[in-house]
This record gives structure tokens, C-alpha cells and sequence, in this order.
């Protein structure tokens, strides 16, 4: 007997917040970067080719290959279109399956999406420690404050490296989703900061170590957003980029350094 197809599935994004960084109809544009803050080509991100795929070419997928297949394509099509450019039928077509194959593995946009922005925050949580532990190994006098640091410069690497995924990571698109991988590895992220910061200041108040996270992680983030946004730094050279940077994260250590007493 021939096996039934599924029935096609209504996949849209659904509404979006409004905004200077969105669009209410499409969802946020991230703006492509024309510079790489700090070298991310040892993260181990790879990035599928842009050739294309006839339909009489597509490749046949086992189950667990498709759902691999469509993340690949779909991480690839996110940081080429962005959001806006982002759908399953073009992944599907870029995997070399039928627009009804996603199907099997994602019941909605939403739910591919959900998983693309779960990976990346646990690559950006292997960055962050990967740069905090090379900082510890260049024995720093204090090892702490030389592993916050490294795990800003590890933030800051994967957000040049990944524009598009970090966007999406943090937006309120990601936000509103109900996907329980994702609220899990974005907590192993905030819990990393929150360890480091622990380490730097061990004696001082839960409401001081909060009020220093908080600090630290604002200073991180919104300087490499601003950058990702073209807001600042546009007409510096790649080694003055990553100079700011580094002051930045020295400035925001010895900050956390002084609040501990």
C-alpha cells in the first residue's frame, strides 16, 4: 500500500513584536557584519554550501539524517536571509527533500527555529568556556578575573562568527517560544556568567553578585550587539575592534573586582 503523505502544515512565524529591530510583519533583519571582532574559525562552524538542488537530484534521508539535514541547511539559510529570508520550504529545498519532509521532525518554523537558537546557546556556552579556560592556562596572577574575561572574548567571538543565530538566540521571537531545550541551554549560559562571577567576588552579597552579573553581562552583550548592529565601530580596522573589546573587558573585570571589596 502507498503510504499516505502527512498533510501540509500552515508554518508561519506568527507575530512579532514591534520595534527598531523589527519588522512586524517579518520578524527582525539582522545586518550582516563586515568584520570579525575576534577569530572564530576554531569554534567548528561550518557552513553548507551555497550550490543548488534540483528536485530529480534530491538525496533520499533516513530519519535521523533528515533532521540533521534540514538544521544544516536551516542554520545555513538563517545566517545568509536572516529571519526574514528564513523558511522551511527553502531549507527542505536546500536538503534535497519534498516541502512535506519537514514534517516528520518539525510540526512548525517555530519548532526548527526552536532548536537552531537551543544549539547555538550551547555552542556559545563550549566558546565561553573554551576562552575561559585558554585565559586560566596563560596563568593569569588572578585566574578568576582571567577566566571572566576569557569568557567575554569567547561571547563576543561566537557573536562575530554567528550573527544571525546570536540575533535569533536573544530576540523575542526565541523568548516566546515554548521549548524546553532552549530555556535549558540558555540557562547553561547564564549560569556559566554567574559562576565566573561567583569566582571573582566569593564574599560579597547575593544582591552585589547579582547587580555584578547583571553589569557584566549588559557591558558583553550590548558592546558586541551595538558592533553586530553596525552602531559603533564601523571604520575601525579589525585589530582596533578587537583592542575595544579587550579594554572593554578589562574595564568591566576590574569593576567586579571593586564591588567585591
Amino acid at each position: 500500500m502507498r503510504r499516505q503523505r502527512p498533510a501540509r502544515l500552515r508554518m508561519t512565524l506568527g507575530a512579532t513584536p514591534s520595534g527598531p529591530r523589527f519588522d512586524e510583519a517579518t520578524g527582525i533583519e539582522p545586518r550582516q557584519p563586515n568584520f570579525r571582532l575576534f577569530p572564530s574559525s576554531r569554534l567548528g562552524v561550518d557552513y553548507l554550501g551555497e550550490g543548488r538542488m534540483e528536485r530529480s537530484k534530491a538525496q533520499p534521508y533516513h530519519h535521523g539524517q533528515l533532521r540533521e539535514a534540514l538544521l544544516t541547511s536551516g542554520r545555513a539559510l538563517l545566517e545568509e536571509k536572516g529571519i526574514r529570508g528564513f523558511t522551511l520550504r527553502e531549507c527542505a529545498r536546500r536538503a534535497g527533500v519534498s516541502h512535506a519532509a519537514p514534517a516528520y521532525h518539525f510540526a512548525s518554523i517555530d519548532d526548527l527555529l526552536a532548536e537552531l537558537a537551543a544549539r547555538g546557546f550551547d555552542e556559545l556556552a563550549a566558546a565561553m568556556t573554551a576562552e575561559a579556560d585558554r585565559s586560566a592556562d596563560k596563568g593569569a596572577e588572578d585566574a578568576s578575573t582571567g577566566r571572566l574575561m576569557g569568557q567575554g572574548v569567547g561571547y563576543m567571538a561566537f557573536a562575530a562568527g554567528n550573527p544571525a543565530l546570536f540575533q535569533l538566540m536573544f530576540s523575542r521571537e526565541a523568548n516566546r517560544l515554548d521549548a524546553p531545550a532552549l530555556a535549558a541551554a540558555a540557562e547553561k549560559v547564564r549560569a556559566l556568567h554567574a559562576a565566573a562571577i561567583e569566582a571573582v567576588i566569593p564574599h560579597a552579597s547575593g544582591e552585589i553578585k547579582q547587580r555584578m552579573a547583571d553589569f557584566a553581562g549588559a557591558s558583553v552583550h550590548g558592546f558586541i550587539s551595538l558592533l553586530l548592529e553596525g552602531q559603533i565601530g564601523g571604520r575601525d580596522s579589525s585589530r582596533a575592534l578587537k583592542a575595544r573589546g579587550l579594554a572593554l573587558l578589562s574595564a568591566m573585570a576590574e569593576t567586579v573586582v571593586r564591588a567585591g571589596g
